[in-house]
C-alpha cells in the first residue's frame, strides 16, 4: 500500500483517525506510532480499521502481509481512559443539547439543562459576548470584549495558524557619485552569498556569467543601499581562483568567511586541479588565508561541486554534507580515479581552532532503515538549528534521482532521525537548486524552489513554502510560472522575480528579510543569460490589529443591516462614518464588498416598505455573526463545532 489510513475506538461504529500514512515499495519491516492523545488525555482503543488508499501501481492490488499491534494491555492503566472517555462523551452530548437549545432560543430548556449539569457550554467570554451580540444587540459592547480578547492573546492560535503572504519588492541600489562602470555585481548564477545580521552585510562571491567562472567579491550594505567591490579578482590576493558551484559560509560571531569546493569542466578534471582547496576570508582585515590546497590529504572531502556547508558558532566548527565527487576523465584503467558511476560525498565535520576533519558519515546509496545511514545528493538543503543542536537536511538529486525525504542530524548525540521519507505529497517539489533558510527564533524553514522535475517542460517554476517545525507542517506560500512565450510579463514592470536556478538566497532573520540575486532564467533560446537582479521578500501573517479591524468590519456590517432594515438614511450615513473606518480601501475584495452594501441599500424600491425584522429573524442572523466571530477563538474556548441534529441518520 502506497497510501493508507488507520482508524481506532472503543466501538466499530464510532472510529476517529489515528494515522495518514504510507508504505514503502519494499518487504522491510515499518513501524508507525498512532495516535493516542485527545487533548492532555490518553484514548483507549478496542477496535483498529486499516483502510487502503493507493497501490503501487495501477495493476496492483492492496496486500498486507503481517501487522502487529504494540500498547498498553494492562487493566489498571487503560480503565482510568475508559472512564474519562465515558465522562468526556457525557459531557460533550450536554454541550450539543446546550448549543442546540441557545440556537433555537430556548432559553428555559438552556438555563435548566445548564443548571442541572453545571456543565458550560465554553469559555465565560464568550458567553458574555453572545450575551451582547444576540441577546442585547450591544455591537459596541461586543466590540470592546473582542478588543480586550486580542490584547489578551486569545486570538494567537489563530493567527499562528494564517498562512503567509509574500511581498517581492525590487532593490535597486544606490549610484555611487560618480558613478563607475561595475558598481555593482554582473549577471551570474552558481555563485555564492552569505549575510552578516549584526552589521547587515550582505557578501557574494564567485560565479558562472555564461562563458567564464568569476573570482569577484562583493559586499551589500542593506542601510545604504551600496554595493562595495572588496576584490575584482581573490586569485591576486591569495585568495580563491575563478569557481562556480562552490560553497560559502559566515562566522558572524569571528567575522570569517569559508569557502570550499568548486566545478570543473571535464577538460579540466586532470589530477593537477583535482584538490579540494580550503579558504577563509578574514572581514576585518581583509585577508584571504590558504588553509589547505588539499581537504582530502587532511581526513576531510574531495573536491566536491553543489554540496552544502553550516557553521556551528558556538562550537567553532563547519559541517559539509554530500556534493558530486569530481574524478580524473583518465580513462587509463590503471588510474585510481577513475569510477564509471558518479560518486558523492558523505557528511564531514571540520573543527576551526584544531583545524582538524572527521568523516561523520560516508555515502550510502541504498541506507538499510534502522542503520541510519543516509544518501548523499547534490544541490539538496542542510540548515543548522542553533538552539536545538540539529543539521535539517532534505531533497537535492542524485544521478537522474530526484530525493524528496527530510532527516535531521544531531551534531552533539550523533544521531539521526528521518521526519519524512518522501511519501507526502504535501511537500515542496523535489528537484536540485532549491534555496533553503531558517528562522529559529519562529522555529521555521523557507524553501524558495528552483529547477525540479518540470525542467525539461522548457520553462522552470518557482514556488515559496515554508516548513512549521513545531508542528511538522508545509505550506506553499505562493507560486510562480513563467514561460518563454509570455510576452505580457516581459514588457511589464515585473512584481516579482522571475522564476529560476542556480540563485542564491539569504535571510536576515532579526528584520525577518529575504534576499535573493540572480541564478539562470532556464530560457533555451538564451542559454548563456545569467540574471543581476537583486530583490527582497517580506513574509507577513495578518497582526492582531489586523485581525481586530476584520471582526469590528464583520460586526458592523451586521449592524449596518438591522439599521437598513428600519431606516436607509441613517443606514447610508453609518455606512459612510462607522463601517468605512474599518474597511482597507487599499483592499480590492475590501473595497467591492463596502460598494456593494450601498448599491444594494436602494437596489429594490419594495425595501423602503419592508417592516422592521422580525424578532426571529434578527436572532438568527445575530447567532449566526456569533458562530462567525468564535472561528477566531480556539476550539477549547468555543462551543462544540458539530451539531446536535447531525448526529441524526436516515
Amino acid at each position: 500500500m502506497k497510501k493508507f489510513k488507520v482508524y481506532g475506538g472503543l466501538a466499530d461504529d464510532s472510529m476517529i483517525e489515528l494515522l495518514d500514512g504510507g508504505l514503502k515499495n519494499n518487504n522491510q519491516t515499518e513501524c508507525f506510532n498512532l495516535k493516542y492523545i485527545a487533548g492532555e488525555n490518553m484514548f483507549a482503543c478496542r477496535y483498529i480499521k486499516i483502510v487502503p488508499i493507493q497501490s503501487w501501481g495501477p495493476s496492483f492490488n492492496f496486500s498486507i502481509w503481517h501487522v502487529q499491534l504494540q500498547g498498553i494491555e494492562d487493566w489498571d492503566f487503560v480503565k482510568p481512559c475508559v472512564s474519562w472517555f465515558n465522562f468526556y462523551r457525557e459531557r460533550e452530548a450536554i454541550r450539543l443539547c446546550l448549543k442546540h437549545f441557545r440556537q433555537h432560543n430556548y432559553t428555559e430548556a438552556f438555563e435548566s439543562l445548564q443548571k442541572r449539569t453545571c456543565v458550560q457550554l465554553e469559555d465565560t467570554l464568550l458567553t458574555k459576548l453572545h450575551q451582547c451580540l444576540v441577546i442585547d444587540g450591544d455591537y459596541m459592547a461586543a466590540e470592546k470584549l473582542l478588543i480586550s480578547a486580542v490584547h489578551d492573546g486569545c486570538l494567537d492560535n489563530y493567527l499562528d495558524q494564517q498562512t503567509h503572504k509574500a511581498k517581492w519588492v525590487p532593490i535597486i541600489p544606490e549610484p555611487k557619485i560618480p558613478e563607475t562602470e561595475g558598481s555593482k555585481p554582473g549577471m551570474r548564477g552558481g555563485h555564492q552569498m552569505c549575510i552578516d545580521v549584526h552589521t547587515e552585510n550582505i557578501y557574494l562571491f564567485g560565479g558562472w556569467d555564461g562563458t567564464s567562472d568569476l573570482s569577484d567579491l562583493w559586499c551589500y550594505h542593506i542601510p545604504s543601499g551600496t554595493w562595495n567591490c572588496l576584490s575584482r579578482d581573490t586569485t591576486c590576493q591569495g585568495g580563491p581562483t575563478p569557481r562556480s558551484c562552490h560553497k560559502m559560509c559566515l562566522d558572524p560571531e569571528r567575522k570569517k568567511i569559508f569557502v570550499i569546493g568548486r566545478y570543473l569542466d571535464s577538460q579540466m578534471r586532470v589530477p593537477k586541479y583535482l584538490k579540494s582547496d580550503f579558504f577563509v576570508y578574514d572581514i576585518d582585515s581583509n585577508q584571504w588565508t590558504l588553509i589547505t590546497d588539499n581537504t582530502a590529504e587532511m581526513g576531510g572531502p574531495r573536491l566536491v561541486f553543489d554540496h552544502q556547508v553550516c557553521m556551528d558558532v558556538e562550537k567553532n566548527t563547519l559541517y559539509v554534507f554530500g556534493g558530486r565527487i569530481l574524478v580524473s576523465n583518465s580513462t587509463s584503467s590503471s588510474d585510481e580515479n577513475v569510477c564509471p558511476e558518479p560518486m558523492f560525498s558523505g557528511l564531514y565535520s571540520y573543527h576551526v581552532p584544531t583545524n582538524t576533519w572527521t568523516k561523520l558519515r560516508d555515502d550510502y546509496p541504498k541506507p538499510r532503515r534502522f542503520d541510519f545511514e543516509i544518501k548523499s545528493r547534490i544541490g539538496h538543503s542542510m540548515l543548522f538549528h542553533e538552539k536545538s543542536r540539529l543539521l535539517y537536511i532534505f531533497a537535492g538529486q542524485r544521478a537522474k534521482e530526484y530525493l524528496s525525504d527530510f532527516f535531521t542530524y544531531n551534531v552533539d548525540s550523533d544521531r539521526i532521525d528521518f521526519i519524512c521519507d518522501g511519501s507526502d505529497n504535501e511537500l515542496p517539489p523535489a528537484g536540485f537548486t532549491q534555496r533553503a533558510t531558517i528562522d529559529p527564533e519562529l522555529n521555521e524553514i523557507h524553501v524558495l524552489s528552483g529547477s525540479n522535475k518540470d525542467k525539461r517542460d522548457e520553462h522552470v517554476k518557482n514556488s515559496f513554502w515554508i516548513y512549521d517545525i513545531s508542528h511538522n507542517k508545509w505550506s506553499c506560500v505562493y507560486q510562480s510560472e513563467v514561460r518563454e512565450n509570455d510576452s505580457a510579463s516581459q514588457n511589464a514592470q515585473p512584481s516579482e522575480p522571475c522564476p529560476r536556478f542556480a540563485h542564491q538566497l539569504v535571510y536576515d532573520h532579526v528584520k525577518k528579510v529575504h534576499y535573493l540575486f540572480g541564478g539562470n532564467p532556464g530560457r533555451l533560446h538564451s542559454p548563456k543569460m545569467r540574471l543581476d537582479d537583486f530583490w527582497s521578500l517580506h513574509l507577513f501573517r495578518p497582526t492582531k490589529e489586523m485581525l481586530l479591524r476584520q471582526c469590528c468590519r464583520i460586526i458592523r456590517q451586521h449592524k449596518f443591516q438591522e439599521i437598513a432594515s428600519v431606516d436607509q438614511i441613517a443606514a447610508l450615513q453609518y455606512l459612510q462614518t462607522e463601517l468605512a473606518s474599518t474597511v482597507d480601501h487599499q483592499n480590492s475584495e475590501e473595497t467591492k464588498e463596502f460598494q456593494l452594501l450601498a448599491f444594494n441599500l436602494f437596489k429594490e424600491k419594495e425595501k423602503e416598505a419592508k417592516d422592521e425584522l422580525s424578532v426571529d429573524e434578527t436572532f438568527k442572523r445575530r447567532s449566526q455573526l456569533f458562530e462567525q466571530l468564535t472561528e477566531f477563538f480556539p476550539d477549547s474556548m468555543t462551543q462544540p463545532k458539530s451539531n446536535l441534529i447531525d448526529l441524526i441518520s436516515l
